[in-house]
């Protein structure tokens, strides 16, 4: 039955559909299927490259169109297994019985009993999550992620030279650059990416409790443990967990989910801090014609992407966390709790996804307001005390810093008056009056730290 997004319960699959669709092939029920379909039918061609003696038979040809099962899966084939799913009440079981028609119609009728063979559930599972895991990380949201950091170092080479008033615990502190604090972010976002490489997508493959009991006793004179590595590691991409319970352990997804959620939580802190500088007016916001900002209020341009995005983030985040907390628990060999749990995998993502995208959108409405930056840094001559002191603790001042603090430690506005007018009564010579008098708020920024 389709549903039409107005229907949907979830935003994610309603009002967002549009942002998240690149997600469906991953973590639809018709993505999982298709992925479970897809490691039934490598690990019998698996069997078949043994070669077991029955299936001995069996060619290149043949597994070529087997191999179409998965590729050219359709709608049409999930609906079929949702069928059989009716009958069994056991997902996994309804796949095996789905590629039992479709060997019928291959002619491999004789080989059906290899389907599924000495196998669990959770050595389908536990394989097809993570296969769509890895492959939804680097076709969709690696990708993102990267489009987000490249956009970020974009605008910090082009805001590079605009000094900024810094503020710490929100007062005015020591001067910036506009472009070096936009660059953190990007940098920030490519250290944790990085980590992100070190963390495997690991597989169960090993039979019902992980030992190949069945396996073994049909077959005891095959290395099953090197035909299974053989299968997850070099066919299909992953790394197989050797010494597990009926279910992969979850630790190493649990370390992902942990590394996804703190590179969320850098885009969140982007999203506050572009929403308190449009906020102080450094920035303006590009105008779309036809939009309205407020129901009553006409003169509103309100930052919605990066409310957007932070909502989307700290659900992305609240799933994320949970995953990770819970997945790498289950009661003795094994209990449900996982099954339902691994499905929002891709709501995670999702909610992520729409945040990385209304991100985005913020990032390019953004006109630099550089007469509101130089006001702020005019308005705040008291921050170029740091510098005054520091000179004259160089030049042997002994009370610099109390000097400073009497003179800048007061509800009143330092203006550049006040600041000269220090300067002048100070006893050091002209030249370092000179160098004391040529620092100003404006330049006052450091070492250019943006390429």
């Amino acid at each position: 039955m389709q549903i039409n997004i107005l229907e949907a319960i979830s935003p994610v699959d309603g009002r967002y559909r549009r942002a998240t669709n690149p997600l469906a092939e991953y973590f639809s029920e018709a993505g999982l299927i298709r992925y479970r379909v897809r490691v039934e039918v490598e690990y019998f061609i698996a069997l078949t490259e043994l070669p077991l003696p029955q299936l001995e038979n069996f060619d290149s040809r043949q597994a070529d169109a087997l191999r179409q099962t998965y590729q050219q899966f359709r709608l049409e084939d999930a609906q079929r297994v949702k069928q059989i799913e009716a009958v069994t009440n056991h997902d996994v079981k309804a796949v095996e019985y789905y590629l039992g028609e479709r060997f019928d119609q291959l002619g491999l009728s004789d080989c059906k009993a290899f389907i599924h063979f000495g196998l669990t559930s959770q050595d389908i599972n536990n394989t097809a999550m993570p296969l769509a895991m890895k492959e939804a990380w680097q076709q969709v949201i690696y990708p993102a992620l990267e489009r987000l950091a490249a956009k970020l170092e974009t605008l910090a080479r082009k805001w590079k030279d605009v000094p900024m008033l810094a503020r710490t615990h929100g007062q005015p502190a020591s001067p910036t650059r506009m472009g070096k604090e936009i660059l953190v972010f990007a940098d920030r976002i490519r250290g944790q990416l990085k980590l992100l490489e070190a963390v495997p997508f690991s597989a169960k493959f090993g039979g019902a409790t992980g030992n190949f009991n069945a396996h073994l006793v049909a077959y005891p004179q095959v290395d099953w443990i090197a035909f299974a590595d053989d299968l997850v590691n070099r066919k299909l991409g992953l790394e197989r967990t050797r010494l597990t319970t009926q279910i992969e352990p979850y630790d190493n997804l649990a370390a992902f989910c942990h590394g996804l959620a703190r590179i969320n939580t850098i885009a969140l802190d982007l999203c506050r801090d572009i929403w308190t500088y449009i906020s102080m007016d450094y920035f303006k916001q590009k105008i779309k014609e036809g939009e309205v900002g407020s129901s009553t209020m006409p003169h509103k341009v309100n930052p919605i992407d990066f409310e957007n995005a932070e909502g989307n983030l700290g659900i992305a985040n609240s799933l994320l966390q949970h995953l990770a907390s819970k997945l790498p628990v289950s009661r003795l060999q094994r209990d449900l709790t996982d099954s339902t749990v691994t499905r929002n995998l891709g709501v995670a993502l999702g909610h992520g996804l729409i945040a990385l995208g209304s991100i985005t959108r913020g990032l390019d409405k953004l006109l630099l307001n550089r007469q509101a930056l130089e006001d702020d840094l005019e308005n705040n001559w008291a921050v170029v005390a740091e510098a005054i002191q520091t000179i004259l603790r160089r030049e042997g001042i002994e009370d610099a810093y109390e000097q400073l603090k009497k003179l800048t430690r007061t509800n009143r506005q330092i203006t550049r008056q006040a600041v000269s007018g220090f300067i002048s009564g100070l006893p050091v010579p002209e030249k370092v009056k000179r160098e004391l008098t040529a620092v100003c708020p404006q330049n006052y920024t450091g070492i250019q730290m943006v390429d």
